[in-house]
């Protein structure tokens, strides 16, 4: 059984050699795809020093800076694991945590789990209220729209047998990618677990990127692809 680890990478030079290590420690077979988002602070030249030592990384480089969901749309499609998971560069999230992650889809009973931060009693670094207010707000709304019970619709950590996602067209360039991929994987019907993991948040002082552009195009985004997207029967 083989994981891949895809992991969109901008300005992260700060984060990105204990995250890749942390990746790699990971006792699973796993295989790295870094996709450079047009970097200038020296993370691409990171990812090359990385990727002569691990023979588990590949480096894909974006032409210029095209948006987190441009780099995963390169990164997914690239993969070639049975199971292909999400991750961020900036440690926010801990990739020990991929064999609770991708437990439901060894058992055969999941075709996707997303990784809450609002599930169960791992630790979580105390941060900004509004922000989780928004999330909340925002996976009230994909839940309404979807008819699925989430709590957390923009977490990062989301794990997919490869064949799904893959079969998936991504259309959104930046932090749409998770209200568009929520909406398409529950139009597909497919089966969705839940799994309680912990989260270290960062603030943007350490380099946080998201902002409130951005929660306002997460609504447009729920709103359009639940209005675009046609309910399809499940693959099996």
């Amino acid at each position: 059984m083989k994981l891949s680890v895809v992991m969109p990478v901008y300005n992260e030079r700060a984060t990105l050699r204990e995250v890749v290590l942390k990746v790699l420690s990971v006792p699973l077979e796993i295989e790295l795809i870094c996709v450079d988002d047009g970097s200038g602070d020296g993370s691409r030249e990171i990812l090359a020093e990385l990727q002569s030592e691990h023979p588990q990384i590949r480096v894909a480089l974006q032409p210029q800076n095209m948006g987190k969901g441009a780099a995963l749309r390169r990164g997914i499609q690239e993969a070639t694991g049975d199971f292909v998971i999400i991750q961020d560069a900036d440690l926010e999230y801990d990739p020990a945590e991929y064999p609770l992650m991708i437990e439901p889809l060894v058992q055969g009973k999941a075709d996707v789990v997303f990784g809450s931060r609002f599930l169960g009693g791992a630790p979580h670094r105390v941060l900004y209220f509004w922000h989780s207010v928004g999330n909340r707000a925002l996976t009230l709304l994909s839940n309404c729209l979807t008819n699925i019970n989430l709590s957390d619709m923009e977490t990062c950590y989301k794990v997919f047998r490869r064949e799904v996602i893959q079969s998936i067209p991504i259309e959104e360039n930046r932090f749409g990618f998770e209200p568009e991929i929520t909406v398409k994987v529950a139009r597909r019907n497919l089966r969705i677990y839940e799994v309680g993991i912990s989260y270290w948040g960062r603030t943007y002082e350490e380099g946080k990127k998201i902002g409130w552009k951005d929660g306002v195009r997460a609504l447009y985004c729920l709103l359009k692809y639940s209005v675009k997207e046609p309910h399809q029967r499940a693959p099996r």
